[in-house]
């Protein structure tokens, strides 16, 4: 399964390169011409296949990277000081397996031991520089031997499908917008699209940016991971979408607001055509979408996200239901709606 693959990859924003080999070697037959940019981009264009090449040009995006650690010192004792690359709650790390550089070492991200901590320390949360990366090493030099300051390591965490169709792994956010994107380029369409992977999404949008100024598409589609937040006791008015109900639209997050029209158009038709899908209901977030928009001539955008648990962390969640959702309309969206792109006014 091509998503269970991309999710193995390293991929830590800055550090993409596995994931980009990986996409490069699935999308090469696929498409009439791919590139890489100096971002690391990788840029696939497929060329309508009805004679409208040229006529109108859709731009689909969703970025390669993760959130995760990168290594900015080693302690005497052999443990290892991390800043995070990307937004990572504290609270989820404690205990977590990574694995650190390019010989993927192994580690543990560790902190005081709850019977030596002070009642004041029981009721506050660790932060981040309370917290160590144990890589086993004795010393400094032993630790040194393994790792270097400057590599970076991401979550250590296994694939594992349960309950009613969904599936627990790291950096669905946003390998799922990957696979469905290597999936939309096994079809064929009525216009032209470029399906943009970009890079640094999670430390600000910095790929998409330079895509769409290369780009300059008609209209562009932003797959993305969301958070659901749709779990406990969380009341429903601060729950952002819920996983198994189908694809997200959003019309707003924290970073941009989504062409109305284009919105709508989407909304209208996954109704016609009886895909599953919701709105995201609570401003939350940011993704590419706040790069494209702004980029050459004020590209029409809207976001497609699939409602993810536990974003962010070592064991996110996802419904094979909402990717499928999310397939569906981006395919619809290609197929039936030529006329979206260059008329979203």
């Amino acid at each position: 399964m091509v998503l269970k693959e991309l999710t193995t990859l390293p991929g830590v924003s800055g550090n993409e390169d596995a994931v980009r080999a990986y996409i490069l070697e699935k999308v090469r037959p696929l498409c009439d011409r791919v590139t890489v940019d100096k971002m690391g981009n990788v840029l696939a264009y497929k060329q309508a296949r009805t004679g409208a090449s040229g006529k109108r040009h859709a731009m689909l995006c969703a970025h390669m990277d993760e959130v995760g650690l990168i290594i900015i010192g080693i302690n005497d004792n052999g443990l290892l000081s991390y800043e995070t690359i990307g937004s990572i709650d504290s609270r989820v790390l404690v205990s977590k397996r990574v694995k650190i550089g390019e010989k993927a070492v192994p580690g543990v991200i560790g902190a005081k031991a709850i019977h030596l901590q002070s009642r004041e320390e029981m009721g506050r949360v660790l932060q981040h520089e309370q917290l160590y990366i144990d890589v086993g090493a004795k010393d400094k030099a032993s630790a040194e031997a393994l790792v270097s300051p400057g590599d970076y390591a991401h979550f250590d965490s296994d694939w594992v499908e349960f309950g009613e169709g969904l599936v627990k792994a790291k950096a669905l956010d946003n390998r799922v917008g990957c696979a469905v994107l290597l999936s939309v380029l096994e079809g064929e369409y009525p216009i032209d699209i470029t399906c943009a992977f970009t890079t640094q999404e999670e430390v600000g949008c910095r790929g998409a940016m330079a895509a769409a100024f290369q780009i300059r598409p008609d209209c562009a589609l932003v797959l993305e991971g969301t958070s659901a937040n749709d779990m406990g006791d969380v009341e429903e008015h601060l729950q952002v979408c819920n996983v198994g109900k189908g694809v997200a639209i959003s019309f707003m997050d924290l970073a941009s607001i989504g062409h109305g029209g284009l919105t709508h158009a989407l909304k209208a038709l996954a109704d016609e055509k009886k895909i599953s899908w919701q709105v995201k209901r609570y401003v939350s977030g940011g993704n590419d979408s706040t790069a494209l928009q702004r980029a050459y001539g004020a590209t029409p955008c809207a976001v497609l996200s699939a409602p993810c648990r536990y974003i962010h962390s070592p064991s996110s969640v996802v419904s094979f239901q909402d990717i499928e959702s999310m397939y569906q309309l981006t395919e619809a969206f290609l197929t039936g709606s030529a006329a979206f792109c260059g008329e979203v006014q």
